[in-house]
C-alpha cells in the first residue's frame, strides 16, 4: 500500500522526497479521476456539437477591466497561505514540520515573512496580468459558448457539490460514528461514499445545464461514459492507499507477520479470531458478528495472485488491523484475515463497462438512452459488489440491505424508466453518425 506518494516513490523508484508525504494517493487517483472524466466529456461533447445535437448560447461579458480590489485581495490570501506554509519548511523561518508535513499543514505554524512575500508577489501578479488587457474604456462583447466550453464548470461543481453529497451520505450511513466524533467525520480526508456524491453532483450540474439551455439528456449521455471511467479510478486510490473501503473477510486466507496471506483451515481461522479478539471486537462489535466467506482460489486461476482473492492492505492509511513485523513508520498495520479486495474488482468491471459505452455511443442515438444503460451497469455492479464488503446493513420489514443496495437496486430501476421515458418521448431515429 501507499498512503501517499511519499511511499510510492520510495518503494518503485528508491526516492524519498518529503515534501510528497502531504499528498495523499486517494486524492491524488481523485484528481485524476477528475481529469480524466473532464477529458472524455470534453471530447463527447465536441461530437455531439458536430452532429448539430449540441449548440452555444451567447453571452455577453466585459473586456478591458483593469484588476479589481477584490481580484487582488483573493489572489494576496492564496499567495499568503502558500508563502506561510511553503517559507515555514525553510529551518529558522518560523516553521517546524517536525517530519509530520501533514499535521505542519494543518496546523497554525509557518513563516510570517514568507505569507507577507507570497502576499504581495500574487497581487502584483494578478493586478500586472490584467493591466496587460486592460483598455482605456472596458467595452462589452457577445460570444458564443459552447457546452465543451462549460467544461471546467461541470468539473468544480460536481467536485464540490460531489464531496459534500458523499461526506452526508457517508455519515447518514454510519450515523454512531458521526454522532461519536462529529466534527472529525466531517474533515476526515476518509469517508465518502460514492453515491451520495454523483446524486447531489447530478442534480447541481443539471440545474446550472438547464440556466445554460444545454440539452439534458445530451448532456447526461456525454456524461456516462466519463462517469463510469471516473469511477474506475477513483477506486484506484481505494485500493492503492487501502482507505478501508475492502471486502469482508476471506477465511480461508491468514495473514503472515510481514503482511502477506497464506492459506489457512477453518480451524486456524478461529485461532486468529480469538488470538486479535480486541481488534474484530472493536470493528465488529463481538466475534459471532465478524463477516466472512471461504473461497480459495479455484485450480483454473492458478496464474492469478493470491492477492486477487484475499488481501490483508498492508501499510494501508487507515491504520487497520495488526502490527506489522519490521516496520518503523507511521503506518505499520495489515489485516489479519486476507479480505476480499473489492476495489480492485470494481476497477476491473468499471473499467470493462467504460469501453463498453465507448463502443455503443455512436450507435445509440436516442438521447436518454446511453445514461439510461449507464445507471443500470453501474447499479448491477455495485449491488453485487456489496455481497461481499463490510457495510452498515439496515431493517426493513425484515430484509436487511446496505444503503448502496438500496440506491443500486434504484438506479437500475431508474435507469429502466430512463429508457422507457426517452424512447417515449423521442421515437424518431436520429440518423446515425460516423463521427
Amino acid at each position: 500500500m501507499y498512503p501517499n506518494l511519499y511511499y510510492a516513490f520510495k518503494d518503485l523508484f528508491g526516492i524519498e522526497i518529503p515534501v510528497f508525504k502531504i499528498l495523499q494517493t486517494f486524492g491524488f487517483f481523485v484528481a485524476v479521476a477528475f481529469l480524466a472524466a473532464a477529458y472524455v466529456l470534453t471530447s463527447e461533447l465536441r461530437r455531439r456539437e458536430r452532429l448539430g445535437l449540441l449548440s452555444g448560447v451567447k453571452e455577453t461579458i466585459t473586456v478591458g477591466k483593469p484588476a479589481s480590489v477584490g481580484e487582488m485581495l483573493i489572489s494576496a490570501v492564496i499567495g499568503f497561505i502558500l508563502g506561510f506554509k511553503l517559507l515555514g519548511l525553510i529551518p529558522g523561518l518560523g516553521g517546524d514540520s517536525g517530519g509530520d508535513l501533514r499535521a505542519y499543514i494543518l496546523s497554525g505554524q509557518g513563516s510570517l515573512i514568507g505569507g507577507l512575500l507570497g502576499a504581495g508577489v500574487m497581487a502584483y501578479w494578478k493586478y500586472s496580468s490584467k493591466k496587460k488587457t486592460a483598455l482605456d474604456k472596458p467595452k462589452q462583447e457577445e460570444v458564443l459558448v459552447m457546452p465543451h466550453q462549460r467544461v471546467p464548470d461541470f468539473t468544480i461543481q460536481a467536485a464540490v457539490a460531489g464531496l459534500i453529497g458523499a461526506k452526508i451520505f457517508h455519515n447518514l450511513e454510519n450515523w454512531g460514528e458521526f454522532t461519536r466524533d462529529p466534527w472529525g467525520s466531517l474533515f476526515s480526508a476518509s469517508g465518502l461514499t460514492f453515491y451520495g456524491g454523483l446524486i447531489v453532483a447530478a442534480y447541481v450540474i443539471i440545474r446550472y445545464a438547464r440556466k445554460k439551455n444545454i440539452h439534458w439528456k445530451h448532456l447526461v449521455d456525454s456524461a456516462a461514459p466519463a462517469l463510469m471511467l471516473a469511477y474506475a479510478v477513483g477506486r484506484m486510490g481505494c485500493q492503492f492507499s487501502g482507505d478501508g473501503d475492502w471486502g469482508i473477510n476471506n477465511s480461508a486466507y491468514g495473514t503472515n507477520p510481514t503482511g502477506k496471506v497464506e492459506k489457512i483451515t477453518a480451524a486456524q481461522y478461529q485461532e486468529i479470531l480469538h488470538r486479535d479478539s480486541a481488534y474484530f471486537v472493536r470493528q465488529f462489535g463481538s466475534l459471532e458478528n465478524v463477516p466472512h466467506r471461504s473461497f480459495e482460489k479455484p485450480a483454473s486461476l492458478d496464474f492469478l495472485p493470491d492477492f486477487f482473492f484475499a488481501y490483508s492492505y498492508p501499510h494501508n492509511v487507515v491504520n487497520d488491523g495488526m502490527p506489522l513485523q519490521g516496520c518503523d513508520h507511521e503506518y505499520c498495520s495489515a489485516l489479519p484475515v486476507g479480505v476480499f479486495p473489492t476495489p480492485l474488482y470494481e476497477i476491473i468491471v468499471c473499467g470493462l463497462f467504460f469501453v463498453v459505452l465507448m463502443a455503443i455511443r455512436k450507435k445509440v442515438t436516442t438521447p436518454g438512452v446511453i445514461f439510461g444503460i449507464y445507471l443500470i451497469l453501474n447499479g448491477i455492479e455495485r449491488f453485487f459488489v456489496e455481497k461481499i464488503r463490510v457495510n452498515t446493513k439496515y431493517d426493513i420489514f425484515g430484509f436487511h440491505p446496505t444503503q448502496a443496495e438500496i440506491i443500486a437496486s434504484l438506479l437500475v430501476i431508474g435507469g429502466a424508466v430512463l429508457i422507457w421515458y426517452a424512447r417515449k418521448t423521442n421515437p424518431q431515429k436520429t440518423a446515425q453518425s460516423t463521427l
